[in-house]
């Protein structure tokens, strides 16, 4: 594995530990050159399966785009790089043990703002105002009236 800091394309494994109920490795690594640490995960490569966007187009589900989106949500959040994580393989399962080859982003999109919903508001509430795309600040009051409704 080449090291990301100073891209020399070797590097030992110091320790490694089975994740997600053995879905993944992760493996702590040292750069025999520079002597950096850093991590990586392994993982098993799956069926590809398309994600169908709001306009027709199809394209390979990527696990980063919500990981992405999901990190921008929780920025300046209280909330774990662990829990984030948590969450999109979470929803990542749940996507892959449907068994469908195609899936609305729409669903993606709903698991995610579910998953949010649970672990913080806040983050739930920035999410949904990208992904709904509130056309004026009544559609946010509105959704905002929703999340408070359902906390009584």
């Amino acid at each position: 594995m080449r090291c990301p800091f100073c891209l020399h394309p070797d590097s030992k494994v110091l320790d490694s530990r089975s994740t997600e109920e053995g879905a993944s490795i992760r493996r702590r690594r040292e750069c025999p050159n520079c002597n950096k640490r850093f991590t990586t995960y392994e993982r098993l490569d799956e069926v590809p399966f398309m994600v169908i966007k709001k306009d027709g187009r199809r394209e390979p589900f990527m696990r980063s785009k919500i990981l992405n989106g999901v990190l921008r949500a929780c920025e300046k959040r209280p909330i774990s790089l662990t829990e984030i994580e948590a969450l999109v393989d979470s929803v990542e399962k749940e996507v892959r043990s449907s068994l469908e080859v195609e899936i609305p982003c729409e669903r993606i999109g709903e698991l995610v703002m579910e998953k949010l919903k649970e672990l913080d508001e806040i983050a739930y509430v920035r999410f949904a105002s990208v992904y709904r795309q509130f056309k004026d600040v009544n559609t946010f009051i509105e959704e905002l009236e929703q999340l408070l409704g359902g906390n009584k």
